[in-house]
């Protein structure tokens, strides 16, 4: 017995006409012939009205059409659509809908997983708006002002320390405020961007050949001297 029957039946049970059924659904009483002779299929809206006025429920219209174990067989009507639609594809098309569920049954067990397991996290010294990207200032003449935790991610793996970034001159890549993450070198190459100390006060900045580089083109380099010495190569900053 198909849904179209199921449905005759329930209506009968209840001494309803067609024509009654359809006022109750506000449909017409074609549109319930047709259900009833399954030459079309009530749209979700309906099958809820249905299901509602004929005082049956979603096992009972579907179970003809729907074979799924007693206490599974809980089949929403969007879910018995679904299912209607993977019976009628060919091997070749189920084998890709199977993949696809596959995936993104993974997917979400992954998202699952990881939303219950807390992030891995180390802790670094950090030093607090004492890189100068504007004008100079001293560095590491105090203890670390705290200790932060950071994510224990690959892309942070190099960092030894953490430092606050004081100025606009190496914008638009470093802000002002900026918390920059240091590797811990006594040199980096050209080109490459490093906390430096020179004559005594430190800098952010990209070292050139003979002085150290503003990525601001309105804020002036730095020149190089022979007591200026690198403290690290800035491998990121924590994003916020």
């Amino acid at each position: 017995m198909g849904i179209g029957n199921r449905i005759k039946e329930a209506r009968n049970n209840l001494g309803y006409t067609q024509e009654e059924l359809a006022k109750l659904l506000g449909v017409t009483k074609g549109a319930v012939a047709n259900y009833e002779i399954e030459t079309s299929h009530p749209k979700e809206p309906i099958m809820y009205k249905l299901i509602e006025v004929l005082q049956v429920d979603a096992n009972y219209l579907f179970q003809d059409a729907v074979k799924l174990p007693l206490e599974k067989n809980d089949v929403t009507l969007s879910e018995y659509n679904i299912i209607k639609r993977y019976r009628a594809l060919d091997p070749p098309g189920q084998s890709h809908v199977d993949a696809v569920l596959q995936w993104e049954t993974e997917r979400v067990q992954q998202l699952e997983q990881t939303a219950t397991t807390p992030a891995a996290t180390r802790i670094i010294n950090y030093y607090y708006r004492l890189a100068s990207a504007g004008t100079g200032q001293i560095i590491f003449d105090m203890p670390p002002t705290k200790r932060i935790e950071i994510p224990a991610i690959p892309e942070y793996e190099k960092a030894d320390y953490a430092i606050g970034v004081n100025g606009n001159s190496m914008e638009p890549v470093y802000h002002d405020g900026d918390t920059l993450l240091v590797e811990m070198t006594d040199s980096v190459d050209i080109g490459e961007i490093g906390i430096f100390l020179v004559n005594g006060e430190s800098f952010v900045k990209k070292r050139g050949e003979t002085e150290l580089i503003s990525l601001n083109l309105g804020s002036k380099n730095v020149p190089l001297n022979e007591d200026a010495r690198c403290l690290g190569k800035v491998i990121g900053k924590i994003e916020k």
